[in-house]
């Protein structure tokens, strides 16, 4: 078959390779983001001194401690991520047509980038790492986090709108009921705030028992990051509300996809969340729960994210 003979729109599809670097991308990202746990959690992040983007003012490190290696590793991982992002841009934009949606997540994908690098040099530079228990802290932490996840989004978005076969311009894409959607993702993103301010807690005041855990939580003289735990799993039980609304509609609406599978997965992971957020409790947040946790929490950001977009972002075609 010759290519006039092809569909307009098999024509018009991104390459198979472009759509495999897009979801490595983000699987990438993915990755600096749960070492990034580990740098918080084990109290690297003053590893390299308040130098930035130096690492104790400079570029090899000499008989580097634990600490400074694991931060050291995550600034090379970090800055690496932003040629890959770069990259990502150089070729969705040579390799779609215009008014692809991809173009559109893919240069947020970039911007999220440049914040997260400035969110990041802050931090060290201000001091905010390790043992600070500045009250500015949780406020930039909050920031960087909610970054982050908008970072995550936009870069699912891209792959998601590079694998689409149709609605994947803007003028062949029609806007679906969405107000419910979008504020069951809000609930979400306020879920993994709540959820970061509640480790940088549990790593600043460690407990030694589960009683003594829960006592920290009840009394006068703890921390108001210690004594706020409990918002974290109360809005995680909202937005649990909102995320089955989501898989009830995904499940009855008629789309141009079939749902079922993504919303089947939405829930394995949501439960799969909430058993690891239990362990973490239970076992006094150990660093690999903590990991664990977090990486469920960002596959089922993911797909959630894929699964909005889906029921809100329709081919026009789709009954």
């Amino acid at each position: 078959m010759t290519t006039a003979a092809l569909p307009v729109d098999a024509r018009l599809l991104p390459s198979p390779a472009l759509r495999r670097f897009a979801w490595s991308v983000l699987a990438y990202f993915i990755a600096v983001i749960l070492w990034g746990t580990l740098v918080r959690a084990t109290g690297s992040g003053a590893g390299c001194g308040n130098h930035w983007p130096l690492c104790n003012g400079t570029v090899l490190q000499h008989s580097a401690s634990v600490n400074t290696l694991i931060e050291f590793t995550h600034r090379i991982t970090s800055g690496l991520s932003l040629f890959f992002v770069v990259g990502l841009l150089a070729w969705t934009v040579a390799g779609t047509v215009r008014g692809h949606l991809a173009r559109v997540f893919v240069v947020a994908s970039v911007a999220f980038t440049l914040v997260e690098a400035i969110l990041g040099a802050l931090l060290v530079k201000l001091g905010y790492t390790a043992q600070s228990q500045s009250p500015m802290r949780p406020a930039f932490l909050a920031l960087h986090l909610t970054n982050t996840l908008l970072l995550l989004a936009a870069l699912t978005l891209t792959a998601h709108f590079l694998s689409r076969q149709k609605g994947y311009l803007r003028s062949s894409v029609r806007l679906v009921a969405p107000f419910g959607a979008v504020v069951g993702v809000i609930v979400v993103l306020i879920v993994g705030v709540t959820g970061s301010l509640a480790a940088l807690g549990d790593t600043l005041f460690p407990a030694t028992s589960l009683g003594s855990a829960l006592a920290q939580d009840f009394s006068a003289t703890s921390s108001w990051l210690v004594r706020w735990r409990w918002t974290h799993p109360a809005i995680a039980f909202m937005a649990s509300i909102f995320l089955i609304w989501l898989l009830v509609r995904a499940a009855q609406r008629t789309t141009h996809w079939d749902n079922r599978g993504l919303s089947a997965l939405v829930l394995l992971l949501l439960a799969g969340v909430y058993a690891l957020g239990l362990l973490d409790v239970m076992l006094l947040a150990p660093l690999w729960v903590q990991v664990a946790h977090l990486l469920g929490a960002d596959t089922l950001w993911a797909a959630l994210v894929v699964l909005t977009a889906r029921l809100t972002l329709q081919p026009r075609d789709a009954s």
